[in-house]
This record gives C-alpha cells, sequence and structure tokens, in this order.
C-alpha cells in the first residue's frame, strides 16, 4: 500500500514547497482509517531518489547478500516456531509474543515511552514486537534489545501525532 503525503505530494519534500494548508494535510490522511493502519506492520516515508544516488559508484549491499541474510532470519524463525501452526514472527499470537519478545527495562521503557507519546494503539504495540523480534532475527540476536525495539517503533511513521 502506497500514499501521498497530501494532495500535492509535496509535503515533507526537502526540495519542494508543499501548498496544502495543514487542515488540508490533516483531511488527505484521515480519509486512511486508523483500524486499516493498525493492521500494517511497517509504516515508511520513502524520499524521492535523487539522479547522483541513482548514478553513484557507492557499494552497498548485493540482493544476493540480502537474500542470504533474509534466509537465516527465516529459517531461525523456522526452528523458533517448530511444531506451530505458523512459521513466522509475523504471524505469534500474545502468549507466543510474550514468550519470544521479551524486553529488558531499557527497551520497555522506550517502548512505554513510545506509546504514551505517539498513541499507539495495542495492536501497534504487538506490531511493534513482532517487528522487534524480526529486525533481533536479522542481527543474529537472541534477546530483542532497545535498539530493535528502537527500529521497529521508527517503522511506524503513520502512528506519530503529525498525521493525527
Amino acid at each position: 500500500m502506497a500514499t501521498q503525503p497530501c494532495l500535492c505530494g509535496f509535503y515533507g519534500d526537502p526540495k519542494r514547497e508543499c501548498h496544502c494548508t495543514p487542515r488540508q494535510i490533516q483531511n488527505y490522511i484521515s480519509k486512511i482509517s486508523g483500524p486499516l493502519l493498525d493492521r500494517i506492520d511497517i509504516h515508511v516515508e520513502v524520499p524521492n531518489v535523487q539522479y547522483k544516488d541513482l548514478t553513484s559508484d557507492a557499494t552497498c549491499e548485493s540482493s544476493e547478500e540480502i537474500r542470504e541474510e533474509v534466509t537465516k532470519a527465516r529459517d531461525t524463525q523456522l526452528k523458533r516456531f517448530q511444531g506451530l501452526k505458523y512459521s513466522t514472527n509475523s504471524r505469534m499470537s500474545a502468549k507466543t509474543i510474550k514468550k519470544h519478545c521479551s524486553l529488558d527495562s531499557q527497551a520497555e521503557e522506550l517502548l512505554h515511552q513510545a506509546m504514551t507519546e505517539l498513541n499507539i494503539s495495542a495492536r501497534g504495540y504487538n506490531k511493534i514486537l513482532k517487528v522487534g523480534r524480526t529486525i533481533a532475527d536479522l542481527d543474529h540476536s537472541e534477546n530483542v534489545c532497545i535498539e530493535h525495539i528502537s527500529e521497529a517503533v521508527q517503522y511506524r511513521n503513520l502512528d506519530r501525532d503529525l498525521w493525527k
């Protein structure tokens, strides 16, 4: 699913000026229902790609390297959920989330702060834990740590007050 940030499409663009009023932006975004957004695991803003970035010689991870890391994380999840009706973090039940996504005090405090300040729902809370668990798997970490929760919270872009 994709959407523009506003009617003209330039809200938040560093190079082009948005001509929408705050009310127009609010009305535009509010057309996407909260319950629908709540069911989407990851919300991210994707900026325009600049020409210099498209033509750059900078090296980055190849698709093969990324595929290898994702395969390792999926194998970890297959082992974790062996014998259950599902095999991925996204399918965890509330009971399984408690078992596999326990947080240390720092991560718990960060998540509490995010929940409070961003008005994240109970469903959003579970999504953050599931995504945090997946990030930890990609990081080859047995525990879901503060950096995993921090990154997962960043992927709840449309839960932020600026859209409310």
